[in-house]
């Protein structure tokens, strides 16, 4: 079954065929293939344990972290093999940059926690140049503004949407091409999700987006493709308006009309 949408041109910025991921003798993914594309939003949605934050996480190796996970298949970033064992998967991470579900700012500064992946990955070579960065990071993230006069604050300190933001502006310091974003929401309140889905549309085009959501309209909010994931297989993926008018299977329709879930 081909569940990449045929009208694109241009390449896909990643794509996986036929993944699968083992945690230990579980089968936690069954052949997965997806593309993700350079200007669109694409939603992972579907009940809990269905496996997609599993999947989110083959696409930049954080599955590595895991002592028994093992993953099969095929996934590409730009046409190069993620899994190829000349890959630096630390240069990987800052290509593909990823959003937690529960805020995780580093115990810093602000400004420390924006200027640490640059100064890392050597991005900046004069503290004007950070400066420069750090600022911009926080501009794109929305969050430049309410914390400009007090960068030198804790980024524990902040609200917890703002922390989130930070982290956005954290993952964006790096100049990833593709963010993912783990139910970036769930721990924040519904003025703060707003907040980030608002920010979700102004970051698009610039970095493939990636988002798992519970929330089924904010799935129908801020992406243009969802991918329906159930038990661990990727039932449908399709334009985001048409999965959830007219879906094709029976059981992303039992899902969207809340039979199960």
């Amino acid at each position: 079954m081909n569940h990449s949408p045929t009208s694109d041109t241009a390449a896909p910025k990643m794509s996986a065929r036929d993944v699968n991921v083992f945690y230990g003798d579980k089968q936690a993914i069954k052949d997965v293939s997806i593309d993700v594309d350079m200007d669109r939003v694409t939603a992972f949605i579907g009940p809990s344990g269905c496996g997609k934050s599993t999947f989110l996480r083959t696409l930049n190796r954080m599955n590595d972290t895991v002592g028994n996970a093992r993953v099969t298949g095929d996934i590409r970033l730009d046409g190069e093999d993620i899994y190829d064992k000349s890959m630096d998967v630390v240069q990987l991470r800052a290509r593909v940059g990823m959003v937690f579900q529960k805020p995780n700012p580093f115990p810093k500064s602000i400004f420390e926690n924006v200027a640490y992946g640059p100064r890392i990955h050597g991005l900046a070579p004069s503290r004007a140049d950070l400066e420069a960065i750090v600022e911009r990071s926080l501009r794109r993230a929305g969050l430049w503004e309410e914390v400009k006069d007090r960068l030198s604050d804790s980024g524990t300190a902040l609200s917890g949407g703002q922390q989130q933001r930070l982290c956005i502006a954290r993952a964006i310091a790096v100049d990833p091409e593709v963010i993912l974003m783990d139910e970036p929401c769930s721990a924040l309140d519904p003025i703060a999700t707003a907040k980030i889905e608002e920010l979700i549309h102004e970051l698009r085009g610039r970095y493939a987006i990636v988002i798992v959501t519970h929330n089924m309209q904010q799935a129908a909010r801020v992406s243009q493709r969802t991918a329906f994931f159930h038990l661990g297989n990727l039932v449908e993926y399709g334009v985001t308006s048409e999965i959830f008018t007219n879906p094709r299977q029976e059981r992303t329709k039992d899902y969207i009309t809340g039979r199960y879930g």
